[in-house]
């Protein structure tokens, strides 16, 4: 391991700290008070270092700026979107009255492989008219109640939902909402797509 050499103004805050410790044992003495090497050329104008704002232990930090969290993408995180098509129409969506004109499974796909095929089937469904596809991305493996270590559950289930409102194939998807348990249930969602122009 290298050892980094200290900034004049990491060395000044060390040595401040170090006086104001008692020492363990007469004999040990740190060396933190050693005369400072003078160099030659004069030392440029540094800035002067920040001041230490006092603090007590075990005082509470200052609260960090709240930072937005992302839903996760559920059936009632769908739910919850703003609907893009016509009322009647979703209704009949959702009570799995619509037949889906092309479906795509991502069963057993890596999210690397899942991803292009996703944008592809999206695009190309788009350019030959379809209106309504079905993706099924699975319900993910089964939790182990035993396993010390918890896997995350559907991780295609989360993903594809986020997926679908990014580019490039946000332009071409109105609506996502969770399929009807005849074409899937939990385990798929129907994307209902824009007319192509």
């Amino acid at each position: 391991m290298t050892r980094r050499r200290l900034r004049p103004d990491e060395l000044e805050l060390w040595q401040q700290i170090a006086r104001s410790t008692d020492p363990l044992h007469k004999r040990a003495r740190h060396r933190t008070e050693a005369p400072q090497k003078q160099s030659r050329a004069e030392p440029k104008q540094k800035p002067d270092p920040l001041p230490i704002q006092p603090f007590t232990v075990g005082q509470a930090a200052k609260a960090r700026t709240a930072t937005q969290s992302v839903p996760q993408p559920t059936g009632q995180w769908l739910d919850a979107q703003p609907k893009r098509m016509d009322s009647k129409a979703y209704t009949r969506l959702k009570r799995g009255k619509l037949a889906p004109e092309a479906r795509l499974d991502l069963h057993g796909l890596t999210l690397d492989e899942a991803h292009p095929r996703l944008i592809s089937f999206i695009l190309r469904g788009q350019s030959r008219g379809f209106r309504l596809v079905l993706v099924i991305t699975g319900k993910g493996r089964r939790e182990d109640p035993y396993d010390p270590m918890p896997d995350r559950r559907g991780v295609l289930k989360r993903q594809v939902p986020i997926w679908l409102g990014q580019a490039p194939v946000a332009q071409a998807v109105l609506q996502v909402a969770p399929a009807h348990v005849r074409h899937g249930g939990e385990g798929a969602y129907y994307v209902y797509l824009r007319k192509s122009r």
